[in-house]
């Protein structure tokens, strides 16, 4: 049995992914936003298998920080960390919005939440070495723009949610060789193109994929060893944007992110 944290567990992806873990005989952390959600999804896991509920809002750095310490408190050894929670480009025509921080929404919750928890879990993920950290991106990924990381002029939700993702990238690749040798593996993937979800739904996309189809590269990076610093399509290696490989974008990038975190 391994003890596995996924965020956003409640709906989509990573309710399918919560549940095939439960059933394979893991302890699966569950991260919700809404109380009542996070309640009833565990309730329905420990159905099939054990399962603890984490809430908190991941628009909010400090609840991701309490949240990262709630979880290190009742497991100082974590074995698997899946960041897949994440806010989509909103309803068509929808403009511009803000975290509880004042970040832009989907740099926010898709990026500096994930980068915040990551850190915040890192010493109960090295005590449970060999572990490993699965970030959930996608394959829609554009620059970040470094003069101007919020995205404050000529603002389009699709290009938010692509700058995200490519930052998420990025820093997979920065932070493998930050942990080489430490025994905690960490790799990026993009788990299916436009998946049967409310998030996708809402953007006014019709699906191309189930949720089924995303679950197998979310599995297979949490549960078998597939080396670290990989960016992934499903379960096969591949390639991600040639920016986030680059190591001036990686130098920028960190700069960028510890001045949006000192904020």
């Amino acid at each position: 049995m391994t003890t596995v944290l996924i965020t956003g567990a409640t709906s989509g992806l990573g309710r399918y992914v919560a549940f095939a873990l439960v059933r394979s005989g893991h302890h699966v952390l569950a991260h919700g936003r809404d109380p009542d959600r996070t309640r009833r999804l565990v309730e329905e896991l420990r159905a099939e298998g054990t399962a603890e509920g984490f809430v908190a809002d991941l628009a909010s750095l400090a609840r991701v920080r309490e949240l990262g310490e709630r979880v290190a408190a009742a497991h100082p050894r974590l074995d698997v960390l899946v960041n897949n929670a994440g806010v989509g480009t909103g309803s068509p025509g929808a403009g511009r919005e803000s975290s509880a921080d004042g970040h832009e929404l989907r740099l926010a919750v898709n990026y500096l939440a994930p980068v915040v928890l990551t850190r915040t879990l890192l010493p109960a993920l090295r005590a449970g070495a060999p572990s490993r950290i699965v970030n959930v991106g996608s394959a829609g990924q554009e620059p970040l723009d470094f003069d101007d990381p919020e995205f404050t002029r000529g603002y389009d939700a699709f290009g938010a949610y692509r700058r995200s993702k490519f930052a998420l990238a990025a820093h997979t690749f920065a932070l493998a060789r930050e942990l080489d040798g430490t025994g905690v593996s960490v790799n990026v993937l993009h788990p299916a193109t436009f998946m049967d979800t409310a998030m996708v739904r809402e953007g006014g996309v019709t699906p191309l994929h189930t949720v089924a189809d995303g679950a197998p590269g979310v599995l297979a990076l949490a549960t078998r060893e597939s080396g670290t610093g990989g960016y992934f399509d499903g379960t096969r290696p591949a390639r991600a944007h040639e920016g986030t490989y680059d190591p001036e974008i990686l130098k920028r990038l960190a700069a960028v992110t510890e001045q949006l975190l000192a904020l």
